[in-house]
Order: C-alpha cells, then sequence, then structure tokens
C-alpha cells in the first residue's frame, strides 16, 4: 500500500510506510493518531478532507504545523512558550 505524507517543505510525497502523526491543514496543527479531540471531530463527520500524515514531529513542525494541546500538552507548551 501507498501512503501520502507532508514532507519538512510542506508538499505531499509517497511513502510505504504509513504517518505516525496526523495533521489538521486548515489548523496548521498535528497530533497522535489517537488523539481523542481528532477522532471526535472525524466522527462527527469533519475533519477529514483537511487531513494529513507525518512520518515524525520535526517533519511536521518543519512543514509549519503545531503540536496539538490535547494530545501532546507538554509538546504544545513547549511551543507556545517558544
Amino acid at each position: 500500500m501507498i501512503y501520502t505524507l507532508l514532507g519538512a517543505d510542506g508538499r505531499p510525497y509517497e511513502s510505504a510506510v504509513p504517518g505516525r502523526l496526523g495533521g489538521y491543514r486548515r489548523g496548521r496543527i498535528y497530533g497522535r493518531l489517537d488523539c481523542p479531540s481528532a477522532l471526535r471531530a472525524i466522527a462527527d463527520g469533519g475533519y477529514v478532507a483537511h487531513r494529513v500524515f507525518f512520518a515524525d514531529e520535526p517533519t511536521a513542525r518543519a512543514a509549519g504545523y503545531r503540536p496539538c494541546a490535547v494530545c501532546l500538552p507538554d509538546r504544545y507548551r513547549e511551543w507556545k512558550n517558544g
């Protein structure tokens, strides 16, 4: 199976390995695939059209995404405090 991930430059690329993190393009947020907030949004029928995936956190940050406050609270605080 081939997966589409976003690279550090924000451009999609094909990968044989699935992404380890999910993201929301509109909010430029990334988080764990089991994030309760993201799963609620998906269950409510939203979010899916704007969902992206990343191989790892450094790639997500380089692409301009910030950590999720719900599933990555420590990393979110670090990001917020600059």
